[in-house]
């Protein structure tokens, strides 16, 4: 901890219909990318099921509430984040659990959400959050796809205190997916001092060749700060929702520090949280905004 390095872990996988080989191969992922190092470790979008409006319904269970300790989290109720847990608390390491779908009751009515959770070392909950930004796309002839069929939109944000990693605390800013189109979003997190935002995510390979990398590269530089993206692996033989893979960090200067292809991998990175202050010092651009003309001129349009 005499530094501000360390190594962050992405788990890509193939995710199918069983879901305890899903969480099986999560387990082992997590295994692999702690031997490799990775002091963060982070899951996909949906890793314990189909990414599909009808499975969601179907795979979905209950997530504890921000704040639960390890002990009290029921792995008949929460099998997923059961799992998450335990790992988090064997191998001594901080985990972004991906997401999964989260099924809750508000006034007697059956709600899905997609949830990621975040695990201390201990194997508690220190972080919670729910997709803001739900996928309902339409591309004629190429994808569609409406989350809103079967799960509703979160509304809170979740920023991490990380600890004991590096010689300075500091935060993770979580978000998932499509939430990452939508820049107002990452800038929030930018205002409260977040130096990493991570975003499981499972990008398709309609928007995948055309967003991915330059959705990465827009939010990191226009936050000057670390973006990662944790994706599912691709398999080839399915003919459900095809997965784009390319899981991948990116650093404040914009640039592509390493990315997967679409198969079955571990990408282990050191992250240099020093470069952060660096750059934001370099181009000083959050001293420079002007938001005492912004919505003055936004008025008089």
């Amino acid at each position: 901890m005499a530094s501000n390095k360390f190594k962050l872990g992405l788990c890509q996988f193939l995710v199918g219909d069983d879901k305890d080989i899903n969480l099986r191969t999560a387990a082992k992922a997590i295994t692999d990318a702690s031997e490799q190092g990775a002091d963060i470790i982070v899951l996909p979008e949906i890793f314990n099921s189909p990414y599909a409006t009808a499975s969601f319904p179907v795979y979905c269970e209950a997530v504890p509430e921000l704040y639960t300790i390890a002990a009290q989290i029921d792995v008949d109720k929460s099998p997923s984040s059961y799992m998450l847990s335990n790992a988090a608390k064997t191998h001594k390491k901080y985990i972004i659990g991906g997401s999964i779908p989260e099924e809750t009751y508000e006034n007697d009515t059956r709600k899905l959400y997609n949830t990621c959770l975040v695990f201390d070392t201990d194997g508690n909950v220190i972080g919670k959050y729910r997709k803001m930004h739900l996928f309902d796309i339409n591309i004629p002839n190429k994808m569609v796809f409406y989350e809103s069929e079967t799960l509703s939109a979160g509304s809170d944000l979740c920023m991490v205190n990380i600890e004991g990693v590096t010689k300075n605390a500091f935060k993770i800013g979580i978000a998932i997916c499509y939430d990452i189109r939508f820049s107002e979003l990452a800038e929030i997190y930018r205002q409260n001092n977040c130096s990493l935002l991570v975003y499981p995510a499972a990008f398709n390979t309609t928007t995948g060749p055309l967003h991915w990398r330059l959705l990465q590269r827009a939010r990191a530089t226009d936050n000057q700060l670390f973006v990662a993206s944790c994706s599912p692996a691709r398999n080839h033989h399915s003919k459900g929702y095809p997965v784009y893979g390319h899981s991948i960090i990116t650093d404040p200067w914009g640039q592509v520090l390493n990315e997967l292809d679409e198969n079955t991998n571990i990408l282990v990175q050191e992250i240099d949280l020093d470069s952060v202050d660096q750059v934001r010092a370099s181009i000083p651009i959050w001293k420079q905004k002007r938001y005492d003309m912004y919505s003055s001129i936004k008025s008089k349009l």
